[in-house]
């Protein structure tokens, strides 16, 4: 079931990188912001549940969908960008088993634990 999920990922993954080729940009903007969502991860120099909140906010993919589609509602090429870093991001991240995270630390995921340690 991990190899399916993987590669169910895997084609988002491939799905966003077919949705920037459509944009008129060039592709070295791709490869420059495609880890900027992981910014997030300050929130938690902040707490648990602060660092739980502002990953997840960066990292649904449901907001990305709803960035994308406003950017092609108002016709700004820029939100289209955005909302698909966003879903290119959450996808990369999942191949990798970087899920959603739960407020009791950074290791707890949606997709299991992470790190050295996965008990």
């Amino acid at each position: 079931m991990k190899t399916t999920l993987k590669l169910e990922e895997f084609g988002m993954f491939v799905f966003g990188i077919w949705l920037f080729s459509l944009l008129n940009y060039q592709w070295w903007w791709f490869l420059a912001l495609i880890f900027a969502p992981d910014f997030s991860m300050i929130g938690y120099a902040f707490g648990n549940k602060t660092g739980a909140f502002s990953y997840n906010l960066f990292h649904h993919r449901g907001l990305a969908i709803l960035v994308y589609l406003l950017g092609i509602y108002l016709k700004i090429n820029a939100l289209q960008l955005i909302g698909i870093i966003l879903f290119s991001h959450a996808s990369l991240d999942r191949i990798f088993g970087y899920g959603l995270k739960y407020e009791n630390g950074f290791q707890f995921t949606h997709l299991g634990k992470i790190g050295k340690e996965q008990s």
